[in-house]
């Protein structure tokens, strides 16, 4: 099936994660885990579904991925009733892209056209709770704390413009071994 139905929908939007396949420039597969707040994930029209690009750890893998090649996999899951949705597609990331008012933080819009949906076989999905969420998801609410890799001292030269000058209100450099630790 190439079309997304409304049951579709209200399952992808009721998601507060999922897992993107995207493929890098040397066609090796690579997973990213992508979450935030239930309906981050929107379902935009029967063919198209949209989600931002926040920050991440300063890689770009899958946004640089789709650069070079667009297809992409999403598996969407329900730990507690056990349900799999994979969608494949294609993959455009836009920094202007209109939904960007939407999304507190976020970076640019990733949209993707529907090429096949299919759901799976959820017999070998371990059930699982949430315990909490994750405090680094932009909300209205409150300001998002910096990353703690940001406070690593050897990537100080690395951070971004608007990360620069927050380690000391995030409490200090650190060491590798500290992050770790």
């Amino acid at each position: 099936v190439n079309e997304l139905d409304d049951n579709n929908k209200a399952f992808i939007e009721s998601r507060d994660m999922f897992f993107l396949s995207t493929v890098d420039h040397r066609g090796q597969p690579t997973v990213s885990h992508k979450g935030g707040d239930p309906g981050f994930v929107r379902v935009i029209d029967k063919r198209t579904i949209a989600f931002p690009f926040y920050d991440g750890n300063g890689m770009f893998y899958s946004w640089g991925n789709i650069a070079d090649n667009a297809k992409v996999g999403m598996l969407f899951i329900d730990f507690v009733n056990p349900i799999r949705l994979r969608v494949q597609g294609t993959a455009r990331v836009d920094m202007n892209d209109p939904l960007i008012m939407d999304y507190i933080e976020a970076q640019g819009v990733v949209r993707v056209t529907v090429d096949a949906t299919w759901p799976n076989c959820p017999r070998y999905v371990h059930r699982y709770q949430k315990v909490k969420e994750s405090r680094y998801v932009p909300r209205a609410q409150c300001d998002t704390p910096l990353a703690g890799w940001k406070r690593i001292d050897i990537v100080q030269d690395s951070l971004p413009a608007q990360d620069v000058g927050k380690v000391d209100k995030a409490g200090g450099l650190i060491t590798v071994e500290q992050w770790y630790g």
